[in-house]
């Protein structure tokens, strides 16, 4: 995803036991599971307000957000007694740690957090609130028809288009748009289009628009018939009637371009939503067959040493910790296939891992993967690898929630390749009409070629020949995704940063092909 440039206001909250000059550091840091690294960089500072314990601070901070990857911010707060800048000079007065998914994720966009850092002493607390640069998200859709144009070709006819030019600071012309070719004709009416404001007028709604009009020829040396120029601002004046250009060659009119229609569109953004009220609602599926080895030896895909993370907790961890910021009550379903479970000793290809059928919720993801310990030790690894089980039953809660309210993503973790292929993709084909999304995980040395199948980047998944309604599948093998230098916590980044740069616009096209709205932007 293309990053979104937030703004983030800071209010400070303090206690009265703090001293009376504050001033707050932005830092941004990089995490390392239960501690922090030294190493750090200064973002920004905000003012230095004189004389209160309860300062409201006016600058804001303008940050890149990715919702695909773990950005983590440290706030820290001193009380300012001298010009220099110097922090140490200063008295510290707390500090804390939040990450920038956290407070995008938050009721309304705000977030509450108490300060430490000072032993013995209650810091006080932080409220930190963000929203999105809004700058030109609005989508034009428009239509335009001409006649009487000059006769180009050979049997008295032409084969017009049109091409839209943004201008540029410095006085030259970009190319935003070519409409179709229209054969043929000498009184086209061209198609209408749409094109986001930006690309017309780069926000500027009084910057000019120029429009030239061709005569289209095989070859590529298409004739100039004329040009106008016009800007947003004025092509909006046309939303309620028509509005005719006069279209010049060397300042001579010789035909009329008429804008028929002009309609402006808000393009919601993924923040949009989740801003607007939208949860993610995180489920896990893990492959617990027998080709994954046995667990208590060290060769096995689900080894759990005590020294480092085994590749499907180290992909659990890695998702899991981002997609976690955007659920309210962070709790998340988790279960296991391919496994026999007690007390029977059935075969089962949607077990809860917390053994709990009635609540199969972990909370947080140190839950899940807790959770998931367990089950290694308690159920006997088997057989086959069926992924449709668990596609239905996260589609059967997906289904009892269609208003935008609630968007499903089940990350699957496996070693190998599916042994109900044919039902998989069906399931697929069914869940594709569903708020949801699925990311496959493939660990372990296995081909994984077809499990490609699945991944509808190229060719939309279909079975029976009904295809996918939209592309809802990740598929990635983390051996891609490992540091051969041996560090962890890179590889689950880079494992984090692929697998879910694909969910904000899976989100957006459910949203938008069943014209649903952030909660935020519904009337009242």
């Amino acid at each position: 995803m293309v990053g979104t440039p937030f703004t983030a206001s800071v209010v400070f909250i303090a206690s009265p036991d703090l001293l009376q000059r504050e001033g707050l550091i932005l830092r941004r840091t990089w995490q390392l599971f239960s501690h922090f690294t030294l190493l750090c960089s200064q973002f920004g500072r905000t003012e230095v307000i004189d004389n209160t314990l309860n300062p409201d601070f006016v600058r804001k901070f303008v940050l890149d957000y990715y919702f695909e990857e773990k950005q983590n911010l440290r706030f820290d707060v001193y009380n300012v007694d001298s010009k220099t800048c110097n922090l140490p000079k200063h008295d510290f007065l707390g500090q804390a740690f939040v990450a920038l998914g956290e407070v995008i994720g938050s009721q309304r966009g705000r977030l509450e957090r108490p300060l430490t850092g000072v032993p013995g002493k209650k810091c006080g607390t932080i409220l930190l609130s963000a929203e999105e640069l809004s700058n030109c998200r609005d989508i034009v859709t428009m239509q335009l028809c001409a006649n009487k144009l000059d006769k180009k070709d050979f049997f008295g006819k032409s084969d017009p288009f049109l091409v839209f030019y943004r201008s540029n600071e410095d006085g030259t012309f970009t190319i935003c748009h070519k409409t179709e070719v229209v054969k043929n004709n000498l009184n086209p009416v061209w198609q209408p289009f749409s094109i986001p404001v930006r690309a017309l007028c780069n926000g500027d709604y009084d910057r000019t628009v120029k429009i030239d009009v061709y005569d289209w020829d095989r070859d590529g040396s298409h004739d100039f018939i004329g040009e106008f120029a016009t800007s947003y601002r004025e092509l909006s004046r046309a939303q309620s009637q028509f509005t005719v250009y006069e279209v010049s060659l060397f300042s001579m009119v010789v035909l009329n371009v008429t804008l028929l229609s002009f309609a402006v569109q808000s393009e919601f953004t993924f923040v949009d939503y989740i801003r607007g009220g939208t949860q993610l609602n995180f489920t896990v599926a893990i492959d617990f067959t027998a080709s994954n080895g046995n667990p208590s030896q060290p060769t096995s895909l689900h080894y759990m040493s005590p020294y480092q993370l085994s590749s499907y907790a180290m992909a659990l961890k890695a998702v899991g910790e981002i997609i976690q910021d955007y659920d309210s009550d962070k709790l998340f379903p988790a279960y296991g296939f391919g496994a026999k479970v007690p007390p029977d000793g059935k075969v089962s290809h949607q077990f809860p891992l917390n053994n709990n059928p009635d609540n199969p919720n972990c909370e947080g993801i140190e839950g899940v993967l807790e959770s998931y310990f367990q089950s290694l030790r308690t159920v006997q690894l088997y057989g086959p690898t069926n992924f449709a089980p668990v596609i239905n039953q996260v589609a059967c809660s997906a289904a009892q929630l269609t208003d935008g309210s609630q968007y499903y993503v089940l990350l699957i973790v496996t070693d190998g390749v599916i042994s109900d292929m044919l039902q998989t993709k069906e399931a697929i084909v069914s869940a594709s009409s569903l708020p949801m999304s699925i990311i496959i995980v493939g660990v372990g040395p296995a081909e994984f070629g077809a499990m490609e199948e699945l991944d509808g980047d190229e060719v939309r998944v279909s079975s029976r020949g009904r295809y996918a309604e939209r592309d809802i599948v990740q598929f990635v093998p983390f051996r891609d995704y490992v540091d051969h230098s041996g560090n962890h916590v890179l590889s689950m980044a880079r494992l984090a940063k692929d697998v879910l740069a694909e969910i904000p616009e899976q989100l957006l096209s459910y949203m938008k092909t069943r014209d649903i709205k952030p909660l935020s932007a519904k009337p009242q």
